[in-house]
């Protein structure tokens, strides 16, 4: 019997993608999507996508959304409290796997390593190492439809945000920038793909800047 797992879920592309290879491998079975949410804005945390669409994303997975609600703004204690609340639920609810769709920052990794350390639940990083233009390019060839929905203007200029990832724009990004912003330089949020049932009918909202970064706004299409 394979074990549980949930898939730590951004609403973008490398979460996405991750569900895909292990749902494609059937080596787990995932049970759940766990999702930081910051309360006060009812926005997934950094991405800035509103709870309406990642919800509508997770009735396409076919997967219930498992949020961690934080306040803003959020002490790294706070999250990691209200985490390690919800990662002893899921221990509790048979869950012993924890989905990742980090690439290759070796720091992040031990530090999702070292905080799940002791907690009975296992992280799994199924795209790790992956070269990432042609990961890139792979999302897009198997019909992944992602908009960036978040980037740090320092490292990408603005007019990106609210664009579709296609090669086209992969030949538009600045050289330093890493094919999928696995830096920080931009967020995405998937719309569409072969993990979904069907895909999200959505419409573009405003572009603004708040805190340093740039957000570009996703509602559900009515």
């Amino acid at each position: 019997m394979a074990e549980k797992a949930v898939v730590a879920w951004s609403t973008g592309k490398d979460c996405a993608w991750a569900l895909h290879t292990v749902r494609s491998e059937a080596s787990l079975e995932l049970v759940g999507l766990l999702c930081t949410m910051t309360e006060a804005f009812g926005r997934v945390s950094m991405h800035g996508v509103r709870a309406e669409v990642a919800d509508a994303q997770a009735r396409a997975l076919g997967l219930p959304l498992r949020p961690v609600y934080i306040p803003f703004p959020c002490p790294n204690e706070v999250y990691e409290r209200a985490m390690a609340t919800e990662l002893g639920r899921l221990r509790v609810d048979g869950v012993t796997k924890v989905v990742f769709g980090d690439l290759f920052l070796e720091d992040v990794r031990r530090y999702r390593e070292e905080r799940m350390a002791g907690t009975g639940l296992e992280p799994v990083f199924p795209l790790w190492g992956r070269p990432t233009r042609a990961l890139a390019e792979e999302m897009i060839d198997r019909g992944v439809v992602a908009t960036i929905v978040a980037l740090d203007p320092r490292k990408l200029p603005s007019r990106f945000a609210g664009r579709t990832l296609t090669r086209k724009l992969l030949a538009e990004l600045p050289k330093e920038v890493d094919p999928c912003g696995e830096r920080g330089e931009f967020h995405t949020c998937v719309t569409a793909g072969p993990m979904f049932a069907a895909p999200l009918r959505v419409a573009p909202g405003p572009v603004v800047e708040r805190d340093g970064f740039v957000f570009a706004d996703l509602t559900l299409a009515r």
